[in-house]
Parts: C-alpha cells; structure tokens; sequence
C-alpha cells in the first residue's frame, strides 16, 4: 500500500505584529492603513472622541444609544433600506460605547470596500436618529437590563464598579445605562449628543483600515466617503483622574438558593503607559492566565472548586501623556471565577493563601518561561485576522500609545525576568487591598466568609 508523504513542517518566519501607516484626511480625519496580502476580507475601526463621562447627567447610556442608531437609517436610506445595502456588499457594521469612547467595526470584502465605505461614510455624517427608531432602541436596551441583573458574572461586575469608584464617577456606574436613566433617553437628546461630541478632527476621531489593498487606491476610496464628512473642531476635552478605593473588603451580593457563588476580586492599578505594564501582564498570566496557571493548578486541578479562575488586566481609560496634569489612566485588576455554594470560603480561603506564598516565596524562573512562551508565542495566531489587528491599533489610539506599542510589549515581555513579574503580581493583587465581590447565597457563604478576616463582610440584595 503506498501513502501519501508525511507533511512537513516548513521554514520558521520571523514576525512582528503589523506596522501601520499613519496619515490624515482634509477634514482632520487621523488615518492608519495597514496591507495585509492575502486578507480578503478588509477590517475598518473608527474611534469616536464620544466618551462615556460627556454623557449628560441623568442621560447615562445615552452614547450605547446613539452608537447603536449609527445603522438605523440616514438621510438617505430608511433602517431597512441601510440594512439591505450592508447585506449586499457582505459587509458586518457594528458599534459599542465605552468610556473611552465610541467605536463603529465594519467587516466587508475588499471587492466592496468603497461601497462599504461608502455607507459608513453616510453613518457619520447625516444618521436619521428617527423617533420610532430610538424609541425601539431604548425598549431594547430596557429589556436587556434585567436579563444582566440575572446574569451573576454581570452583577458582580456592576457592584465591583460601584464598590470602587466614588458615586461621582462615570465608572461607578453601568456603562450601558441603568433603567432610569435609559428610559429618559429620546432622539433629541440623541442628536444633541452626536451634534457635540461626533466629528472627524478630534483627539482620537480616527480611522483604521486593515486587510488586503492590493489595486485599491485608498487615497481616493477614503476622499470619495470618509473625507465627505465634515465638522467643527472642539478644544480637548479635560480628564476627570481615576480615583478608587480599594480598602479590603467583601460584599455579597445575596441570591438565595444559588448553588454556585461568583467571585471577582479587583482593585485599580496602572495603565499601558506605565513601565510596569509588561511585568503587570506577566504576573497576571502567571497567576491566573491559563490552565496551568497557579490559581487553576490549585482551585481546579487540586481541589476541584471550579471550572477556572482568571487573573487579568484590562485597561479602563488612558490620557495623553502631554495632557493637562499629565497622563491619567487606570486598568482593572481583577480575579474572576466560580465555585460551587458549599466550597466558597474554601476556595477564598485557598485563592489567598496562592497571594501570600507568591508574596512569600514568588514566582517560579519555569512559569515565567511558559507565560511568555503562551503570550509571545500565540501572537502570529492570535493576529491573523484583518480585525485582531485593527482592533488592536484601534485600541492603541483610543489609548494614546505609540502605533508600534504592541511590538515593542512582545519584545519587553521576553526580556522581562522572574523578580520583575513576582514584583508586578505581589503590587497588582496584595492581600489586604482587594475588594471581593461574591454574587451566591448569603445565608449559606457569609458565615465562612466572615471567618477568613480578609474583610469586613457586607449584604447587599441582588
């Protein structure tokens, strides 16, 4: 019997995440283009300057609204018609507000890009914000709150933001509105909104293009659309500083005759623009970014407490570094998890005791060796698509990093040592700094809880 030849594997490329090209439209439009040969399928960011802490007051979720209605119709096609014109050129147009902004995603073939682009364009500049349209948009925002409030990963990370951020702040508050605030909301305020804060020539107003332009000549598709649209420049916005308290505590947020108990534990700690950054993403994946890391290898492999536990950093808001009172930026650091009702102050009884012996005895030269073999290593995997990396650049601009910021992490991370990374987790994750939040039953995890002395203990309804 003969067989085909066994494959084998081919010559090692070197890699590096993508260089963009950086350039500007006449309507002050930032624009950063980036050639994928071979992505057939073109990715488009646009970051609006349209942060979540300009929301009038009262009018929380306002933005989630309006980012929503970018596809609801324009001037020159009702909601269906818009519709149908995405469906026919295969494109994807979504949006999401968050608090450093608004951010539109289009996906289409590049085959169909200006015609895309064409539409997004027609988004921007004239959106209908027709009354029935808004209105049908806040009925479903409204249904969706309740629907969250079920969900436990969702409540806990509500109560953690009112935890931590004074009642002041935007971030104490659910991003996407509450049921008060969203009921408010119509398509003048709507429009009030986007006339103020949507408009091609500001900070982080920018396109990112990515994918396969091969014979397409961007500069004219770009002035053709993106360049029809037109606004007033505004004077910088001032960035209230992030302030939090993370004086050790635990709140549990009661769910009578819940079998499971969901844990997040967080605190605020420092942005990519910080140096510790790298030695912070390091740590984290050390303690809890994998399968292998500590926090499973013991709450999951050892003792069967959970299906996983999760260690991360997730960057909330970053400033420019030449801004008025310099750089002002905060990430969440969080562990996230659950266990079942009976095991909950076991497993925050073992999770501790994980912290202290890292404080104590720290990390390990072979788990530093794996985390960068995982977080380097995944990167030609993790950036295959046109919209990994515009995403990623995207984020870049929102943040007011370096467009090579996440070439130059990989590199850092590689060199950062075992000490450094010890250093980054033990100041990310101390013991007595952590605000525990636990969505599960009090009557049953409230006494145990209590026993641990890893804070004062407090009740909330769910």
């Amino acid at each position: 019997m003969d067989f085909h030849p066994r494959p084998t594997a081919g010559e090692a490329r070197p890699w590096a995440f993508p260089a963009p090209g950086r350039g500007a439209l006449d309507n002050g439009l930032t624009v950063l283009r980036c050639d994928r040969p071979g992505q057939q399928v073109v990715a488009v960011e646009i970051n609006l300057d349209a942060p979540l802490d300009a929301e009038p007051e009262g009018l929380d979720g306002i933005a989630t609204i309006m980012a929503r209605a970018f596809s609801e119709g324009t001037d020159k096609h009702s909601a269906e018609e818009f519709a149908a014109e995405l469906e026919r050129c295969g494109a994807t147009l979504d949006a999401h507000a968050d608090h450093p902004g608004v951010r539109l995603s289009l996906e289409v073939p590049v085959s169909r890009l200006p015609k895309a682009l064409g539409l997004l364009a027609e988004a921007l500049r004239a959106p209908a914000f027709a009354d029935s349209e808004i209105e049908r948009l806040v009925r479903n925002r409204l249904d969706e709150i309740p629907h969250e409030t079920a969900n436990p990963a969702r409540r806990a990370a509500k109560q953690l933001a009112k935890e931590l951020f004074p009642a002041s702040s935007r971030m104490s508050r659910p991003r996407q509105g509450t049921e008060e605030t969203v009921e408010r909301i119509d398509s003048a305020g709507v429009r009030a909104f986007y006339e103020a804060y949507v408009r091609p020539a500001t900070a982080t107003a920018t396109a990112v293009i990515v994918g396969d332009l091969t014979g397409v000549d961007l500069d004219e598709v770009l002035a053709d659309t993106l360049g029809s649209w037109t606004g007033d420049t505004v004077a910088p916005r001032p960035v209230p500083p992030v302030t939090a308290d993370d004086t050790g505590r635990v709140v549990i947020v009661d769910r009578p005759g819940a079998v499971q108990t969901q844990l997040l534990i967080g605190r605020i700690g420092a942005d990519r623009h910080d140096r510790v950054w790298p030695a912070q993403v390091l740590g984290a994946y050390c303690l809890g970014g994998t399968l292998t890391s500590r926090l499973d290898r013991v709450l999951r492999e050892e003792k069967g407490y959970t299906y996983g536990v999760r260690a991360f950093a997730q960057v909330l808001r970053s400033s420019a570094p030449d801004a008025p009172g310099g750089a002002t930026g905060a990430a969440m650091l969080a562990i996230s998890g659950s266990v079942d009702t009976a095991s909950t102050g076991p497993a925050l009884d073992d999770l501790w005791t994980v912290l202290r012996t890292l404080a104590a005895e720290g990390l390990t030269d072979a788990e530093r060796d794996v985390a960068v073999q995982n977080l380097v290593g995944v990167a030609p995997l993790k950036y295959e698509t046109a919209a990994s990396v515009a995403g990623t650049l995207a984020d870049q601009v929102e943040q007011f990093l370096p467009d090579d910021f996440q070439a130059q992490l990989y590199a850092r991370l590689a060199e950062t040592g075992t000490v450094e990374a010890t250093a980054a987790a033990v100041n990310a994750f101390p013991v007595d700094r952590l605000v525990t939040v636990l969505v599960g039953d009090a009557a049953q995890i409230k006494e145990p809880v209590t026993a641990l002395g890893i804070g004062e203990v407090t009740v909330v309804t769910g």
